[in-house]
């Protein structure tokens, strides 16, 4: 993929990111997925985005410019893996929440665990991270640059086979149809509510 197609809204980007893969080369091997599931968050009109509040040191790369990968700790316990979109300063990415392994899936099963289900490798942001060797290290790599982490451009998905839905998991806009993900793909993650999340005021 190139900086012209990175270059808009986490909500334009993210069904296009869909049949993208992901790749890393690390020192043990290399593995690469299918994107199959993705998630938009935009900066200070998204209250569910790490930067709605404005710029720290754990965001940064969130409002640098497209194409870079941004890596956070969820819960103190996994790593997910963004990718930062829209225009040089304002905040933008779009979480990858789930993929099918197409290379390196031994290495893939050896990171995540001999029992887990193929289907299951790279299903839900932290296993994906997990499965591709992703953490803090490669925060804010270049992924258009042809370093060890490379985003490059699949199959498309077929418009018919990308359904939207609302975010997973999160407390605040979680009504937001700002989830995208391939109809019927076993890699999909599961929806599901936040206990914290709140109706609508309202209702």
């Amino acid at each position: 993929m190139n900086i012209e197609e990175l270059a808009h809204s986490a909500e334009e980007v993210a069904p296009r990111l869909l049949g993208a893969v992901l790749t890393h080369e690390a020192p043990e091997g290399t593995v690469s997925v299918i994107i199959t599931e993705t998630e938009a968050y935009s900066g200070s009109a998204d209250p569910a985005s790490h930067a709605y509040r404005g710029r720290t040191a754990r965001n940064g790369v969130m409002f640098g410019p497209a194409g870079h990968l941004y890596v956070y700790r969820s819960h103190g316990l996994h790593w997910c893996a963004n990718i930062v979109t829209g225009t040089d300063g304002i905040a933008s990415a779009v979480l990858i929440r789930a993929g099918r392994v197409v290379e390196g899936e031994d290495l893939a099963r050896e990171r995540r665990g001999s029992k887990v289900e193929t289907a299951r490798l790279a299903r839900g942001p932290g296993n994906l991270c997990q499965a591709l060797g992703i953490t803090a290290e490669h925060d804010g790599a270049d992924l258009l640059a042809g370093t060890a982490v490379v985003l490059s451009r699949g199959e498309p998905v077929p418009t018919e086979l990308v359904r939207v839905g609302p975010r997973v998991g999160v407390s605040k806009a979680h009504d937001w149809q700002h989830r995208f993900y391939v109809a019927g793909d076993p890699t999909v993650s599961a929806y599901r509510l936040s206990p914290r999340a709140k109706p609508p005021a309202g209702t």
